[in-house]
């Protein structure tokens, strides 16, 4: 799954940044790298653009560069007690 294919306020964990030099460099120099979690706190109508947060830290990325980082979604589990 890429990154791009996340819903607002879903998380994941990064599994790889794809082998574009320049965009690894510059994800690595904001602290994110394979193994993160982020979380998808907003995208643009028509997913141009998404606001991503690792370490409390929001970080904007294009469609392209999101389409790059393939991710596995993190799944949450709700617990009722009676």
């Amino acid at each position: 799954m890429k990154l791009s294919e996340l819903k607002k306020g879903e998380q994941a964990i990064i599994q790889k940044i794809s082998n574009d030099e320049e965009l690894k460099s510059r994800l690595y120099s904001l602290g994110v790298a394979k193994g993160s979690e982020v979380y998808l706190e907003a995208c643009s109508i028509g997913k141009y653009n998404f606001a991503i947060v690792v370490d409390d830290t929001v970080i904007g990325l294009r469609a392209s560069e999101a389409e790059q980082i393939s991710i596995e979604k993190v799944y949450s589990v709700t617990f009722i007690q009676s």
